[in-house]
């Protein structure tokens, strides 16, 4: 079983920055993309940002040009950039596969206000 721990949010301010890390229990990110979601009250749980096993990646239109992702195999992290934060961003955010294959974490709480 490989488990997912997401830490690094936080409340901030419109504008402001966070950096989110995904910690595996195990030597998965060399294998598998590995994406950043998140999932707002009351909605569904959406991708956000894709890094590819040959380190490409992708990001949806919304954090396109702020939010940079980003993995270290050696540590078998993911990290989420997040810069020039908006409200709408406020998430519970969660790292997986993509497509998704393990277990979800806890998620870690991002908090923008206005």
């Amino acid at each position: 079983q490989v488990a997912l721990v997401e830490s690094g949010g936080g409340l901030v301010q419109a504008g402001e920055s966070l950096r989110l890390s995904c910690a595996a229990s195990g030597r998965i990110s060399r294998f598998y993309h590995m994406g950043w979601y998140r999932q707002a009250p009351g909605k569904q749980r959406d991708l956000v940002a894709r890094v590819s096993t040959d380190g490409s990646t992708y990001y949806v239109d919304a954090a396109k040009g702020r939010f940079t992702i980003s993995r270290d195999n050696d540590k078998n992290t993911v990290y989420l950039q997040m810069n020039s934060l908006k409200p709408e961003d406020t998430a519970v955010y969660y790292c997986n596969a993509v497509p998704t294959i393990f277990s979800w974490g806890q998620g870690t709480q991002v908090t923008v206000s206005s």
